[in-house]
């Protein structure tokens, strides 16, 4: 019997690609110093990957609550 999923759910997974596509868009404007894609591209989609996670979670896409518990 599996008692987590270790992360692995579409919840999970998405806030994950957001927040590393984020990272990427914000790096990539440091390096060519662009602070306006800074700002929004990289810390403005680091934030909505979080949200989209926390949202998506609450959805039922993310892990059940039984599965929190040891």
């Amino acid at each position: 019997m599996q008692r987590g999923h270790h992360g692995q759910t579409p919840a999970a997974w998405t806030a994950s690609v957001v927040v590393m596509v984020a990272f990427l868009i914000g790096t990539l404007a440091v390096v060519l110093e662009i602070w306006w894609l800074f700002w929004v591209g990289g810390v403005g989609l680091l934030i909505v990957g979080g949200i989209l996670g926390k949202v998506m979670s609450m959805m039922g896409y993310g892990m059940p609550q039984d599965a929190h518990q040891t």
